[in-house]
């Protein structure tokens, strides 16, 4: 019988911080099963595989993220909203890096429409409005800032950039200033 207080959401929860501590990649249900000293077996009623739990993890973590992009950008607009979007994720990736890693996971198209997936994409748009942005341009707008932000992130986080001066932090506001300019100044196309 699977242990009083377990149950899926409880289960993610632990499935995020194992991510944490042991990255993303080695969390499995045994794993889990080890955490709660209990039966894998027993964790099969509340999750249905490690992919399962991967998912979970994941939605979580994109909730997460939204949410506090939300706080973020509240009240702000132009560099000063696109500065806040671009350090919730940075900030995210240094607090919980394997929950940033499970933002990544590819989810099936069902699942990504149901996740906070769209929440991001609708405060990134928001930041765009700022700089009048219009479709198409908005679009290629969202895909660059993802690009940009997780890109650098993933490469500071992999060590990419500990090896020589100046500081990332340096490096941060230089991106961050750059891609202000270039949507001030969108080409036209």
């Amino acid at each position: 019988m699977a242990r009083v207080g377990l149950n899926a959401e409880r289960l993610t929860r632990a499935g995020a911080e194992l991510a944490d501590e042991v990255g993303f990649e080695q969390v499995t249900v045994s794993a889990l099963a080890r955490r709660f000293d209990v039966k894998v077996a027993s964790l099969y009623s509340h999750v249905r595989s490690s992919q399962d739990l991967r998912t979970r993890i994941a939605l979580l973590s994109l909730a997460e993220m939204a949410d506090r992009a939300a706080d973020a950008l509240a009240g702000r607009a132009g560099r000063d909203a696109l500065t806040a979007l671009a350090n919730v994720y940075r900030d995210y990736a240094r607090e919980h890096p394997g929950r940033y890693a499970a933002a990544q996971l590819r989810l099936d198209p069902e699942t990504a429409a149901a996740s906070a997936g769209g929440r991001h994409a609708q405060l990134t748009r928001a930041i765009l409005r700022g700089y009048d942005l219009t479709e198409p341009a908005q679009t290629h707008a969202v895909r660059l800032l993802g690009s940009v932000f997780h890109g650098y992130v993933s490469l500071e986080m992999g060590g990419a950039f500990s090896h020589s001066a100046p500081d990332t932090q340096e490096t941060w506001a230089r991106v961050l200033d750059a891609l202000d300019a270039l949507l001030r100044n969108w080409p036209a196309l």
